[in-house]
This record gives C-alpha cells, sequence and structure tokens, in this order.
C-alpha cells in the first residue's frame, strides 16, 4: 500500500505540473482560447473540468466517509463526460490555429493518463475485496507515505480552486478586458502558431 500512495503522489505531482503548463499557458495566456468565437465551447469544457478538480481532490483523496466517496466518484464520471466533449469540439475549436498540434495532443494524452491513473491507483487502495463484496477503506493514516498524500493533495486545492476561477472569470467580457490589459503591460500574452 506504501508503493501505491507513492506512485499516486508522483502521478499527481506529474499531472499538476503539465497541467499548469496545459491549461494556464498553452490555453490561457499563449492561444488564448476564451478570446476565440469557435474555442467559446472548448473553454467552458476546461472550465468545467478546473472547478470539478479541487472538488475530486476533496471529495475522492482526502473524505473519510462513504458519502465523500461516492460525491467524489460521481465527480470523476461528470469530469469524464465533459472530457469526452472536450475532446469531440477539439478539431473545429482549434480550427483558428490550423487544427491542434500534434505535440499538444500528446501533452493532453499525458495530462489525462496521469490524472486518471492516479484516480485509478487511489481507487485500488480505497477498495478492498472481500468474499462478501467491496469494502472502502476509511483510513491509512498508520502509513508514513499517507502523510506525504494528504499533504500533497492540500496543497494542490487553493490552486485548483485559483485556476477554476480564473477559467470563469475568463468567460466575462469585463474580466477578460483586465487580463487583457494585464497581460500588453506584461508583454507576456503574444499568441504565436508554431512549435513549442
Amino acid at each position: 500500500m506504501e508503493t501505491a500512495f507513492l506512485i499516486t503522489i508522483i502521478l499527481l505531482i506529474s499531472f499538476a505540473l503539465l497541467a499548469i503548463f496545459d491549461g494556464f499557458y498553452l490555453h490561457l495566456v499563449r492561444y488564448k482560447l476564451y478570446l476565440h468565437p469557435e474555442s467559446r465551447n472548448e473553454h467552458i469544457t476546461h472550465t468545467i473540468r478546473a472547478l470539478l478538480f479541487p472538488l475530486i481532490l476533496y471529495f475522492l483523496y482526502l473524505g473519510s466517509s462513504d458519502l465523500a466517496f461516492y460525491v467524489g466518484i460521481s465527480l470523476v464520471a461528470i469530469d469524464i463526460i465533459v472530457l469526452g466533449f472536450d475532446a469531440y469540439m477539439e478539431k473545429d475549436s482549434r480550427a483558428f490555429m490550423g487544427g491542434l498540434p500534434r505535440w499538444e495532443y500528446i501533452i493532453h494524452l499525458m495530462v489525462n493518463g496521469f490524472h486518471f491513473a492516479s484516480i485509478a491507483v487511489f481507487l485500488v487502495i480505497k477498495l478492498h475485496l472481500t468474499p462478501d463484496g467491496l469494502v472502502l477503506i476509511s483510513t491509512f493514516s498508520s502509513l508514513p507515505t499517507y502523510g506525504i498524500f494528504t499533504g500533497l493533495v492540500t496543497q494542490l486545492i487553493p490552486g485548483g480552486i485559483l485556476m477554476g476561477i480564473f477559467h470563469a472569470a475568463l468567460m466575462f467580457k469585463k474580466p477578460v478586458a483586465v487580463y487583457e490589459r494585464v497581460c500588453k503591460k506584461l508583454n507576456c500574452c503574444q499568441m504565436t502558431h508554431g512549435g513549442i
């Protein structure tokens, strides 16, 4: 079980780092998906997923009750459905930039792979198969890696909330105007279409 928690920690860190690069830098700084009418629905799916992430962390990973677990699993199911819509619309959404670059497609595969692999490994830890059926394990406090795991998850929640709020704010004209002014002053949001 210690090894499984360590694997989950590595997967969560990998996901968080790639999600910052993809979800923040590429989507909001470099390509400014929120500004393009054809990308509006993609930005909405990214916003929903950004808002779901801290909730999944809180209910699925930190929750100790059966109810919290079932809420967390429901949120994961919603996340998968929204991801399906996101993937379906991506071709049309990225028409303004000549389509989704292959390297960004690979990043999307990796970031979602790390995200869902961390959930899958955690489910292996959380669920115990007995002759009477599945049993939810509610506490892992005796394991040293559990403290590291909960510490990491707790640290990821505020960043996840901020990312969700930032995505949501960029769905409205006034925050977009403020963000664009700040970007112009800092000269940090020049969109390019080439390689990384």
